[in-house]
């Protein structure tokens, strides 16, 4: 969710979605279990496995740096908006200042009020 600023909404915090994680574990854990029961090739059968357990953990890591990536992006814009803010604001002061200094000078200018 984008803020009307066009900046990532401060407030969504990416949340970790496992299910896909748990899924390839139970598949990972019922293979496990069809070693035990077959009196197949074990070596076959366990290549498969450690195939699965790592496809899972590649899964998981990709995931992770792709959060991790959105999250960088996210500070990269918010860190540019926020020095974009300094300099705004720094260029507003400035014009005050010497709006502030004009208005004094012709203050100092005016004649003296005549006295009764």
């Amino acid at each position: 969710m984008k803020a009307a600023n066009g900046s990532p909404n401060i407030n969504e915090s990416p949340e970790m979605d496992f299910s896909e994680t748990i899924c390839d574990l139970t598949s990972a854990r019922n293979a496990v279990r069809q070693i035990k029961n077959s009196d197949g090739d074990m070596e076959a059968q366990g290549g498969t496995l450690v195939r699965q357990l790592s496809e899972a953990s590649r899964r998981e890591i990709e995931d992770l740096v792709g959060k991790l990536m959105k999250l960088h992006k996210k500070l990269q814009m918010d860190g540019d908006r926020i020095q974009l803010d300094i300099e705004e604001y720094t260029d507003l002061n400035k014009r005050v200042t010497q709006l502030t200094t004009i208005v004094a000078d012709s203050v100092g200018k005016l004649p003296d009020p005549p006295r009764n």
